[in-house]
């Protein structure tokens, strides 16, 4: 969801419930908005806790990672499931590089528009005939 949105829905139920509850309903409308946003921040901190003990940019099959990637996913997603940070690939503004590889020597490279995956690439080592 767009921060903004939330935001906005946030703020609309904090008026709703004045309107319909008062004080009370604003106090009980903060305390669900507080309880959402300490639920994001736990999930966020267990998947860096997951991806902390794996090295960078590292995954057990590059071949797997590109079947599962779908467009429009979040960074926090890949790295969830890669159980790894990416390799920082290049810096450039509103637009992030990042890859994973496996031993093997195949590597996914995928970039994050706006924080969304847009599109990746899979490339696979020679291999000699």
């Amino acid at each position: 969801m767009n921060p903004i949105v939330g935001w906005i829905l946030a703020v609309l139920i904090v008026i709703t419930s004045w309107q319909a509850y008062g004080w009370s309903g604003v106090a009980l409308a903060v305390t669900l908005i507080v309880f959402w946003l300490l639920l994001q921040f736990n999930r966020t901190v267990r998947v860096m806790k997951n991806a902390a003990g794996a090295p960078v940019g590292s995954v057990p099959s590059a071949v797997e990672l590109n079947a599962k990637l779908k467009k429009g996913m979040l960074l926090m997603q890949v790295i969830g499931m890669t159980r790894s940070l990416g390799r920082k690939v290049s810096e450039a503004p509103d637009v992030d590089v990042f890859a994973w590889a496996d031993n093997g020597g195949s590597e996914v490279v995928v970039t994050f528009e706006g924080g969304r995956a847009r599109r990746w690439t899979l490339t696979r080592p020679d291999t000699p005939e």
